[in-house]
């Protein structure tokens, strides 16, 4: 009897452990056409790895969609292997595409700079190298000008032991990333890298304003 109980006793562990693994499957959000996306506003930020930074937009009420890919270099047509070469390299980059009477550009700026550790240069977390360098492109002089007032802030808050590393460049191109790199972390959401870094820095900026957050989108 003993031996029947604790077997039942160790497959409810495993059940009971297993139900907690498998988190519930983030609510996939009707993608838009690019005509019903053009009406709406855009911010271009890179901060590392895009994987997180798209999932991370994507959860922010407000933000109609956040597509994977690259800008800030010279290379026509960029592919994940060519994005990184030589001296010009693109970063890794999010265009996002936000309601401006929901979210604005400033509370988007706060999202980006606190998802991030703002001192580190060419690169962030584990992902180093000129492709995955923190950079704000700017859209007309009053983004730059909300750009510059906020490291300003950053610089007198006494928060930061480094110079701050972030460069502002204006917007000139975004080139889409392959279609594998679109919604990455929805589509692997058990991966190595995704649970080791991507999903926590997501819930870090998602704890920190929850208010927010799409509650379905809440990780």
């Amino acid at each position: 009897m003993k031996k029947i109980q604790g077997s039942l006793f160790v497959l409810l562990i495993i059940v009971t452990l297993t139900s907690c693994a498998q988190k519930p499957k983030k609510v996939a959000e009707r993608k838009l056409s690019a005509k019903e996306l053009s009406k709406y506003s855009q911010a271009t930020f890179a901060a590392g790895c895009f994987w997180h930074e798209e999932a991370l937009f994507e959860s922010i009420k407000g933000v109609k969609e956040a597509v994977a890919g690259y800008a800030g270099g010279t290379i026509n047509n960029p592919t994940y292997e060519r994005s990184g070469e030589g001296n010009n390299a693109h970063a890794e980059t999010v265009n996002v595409y936000y309601d401006p009477a929901v979210v604005s550009y400033a509370d988007l700026l706060k999202i980006y700079f606190y998802g991030q550790d703002p001192t580190q240069v060419n690169g962030q977390g584990p992902d180093e190298g000129p492709h995955y360098r923190s950079i704000l492109f700017y859209r007309n002089d009053n983004e730059k000008k909300m750009a510059e007032d906020y490291i300003s802030s950053m610089k007198k808050s006494g928060q930061y032991k480094a110079p701050i590393a972030v460069q502002l460049m204006p917007f000139t191109k975004f080139w889409v990333a392959e279609d594998y790199h679109q919604d990455y972390i929805d589509k692997h959401p058990y991966g190595g890298y995704v649970m080791g870094f991507s999903i926590p820095e997501v819930k870090k900026v998602q704890k920190q304003f929850p208010a927010m957050i799409k509650p379905e989108r809440v990780f």
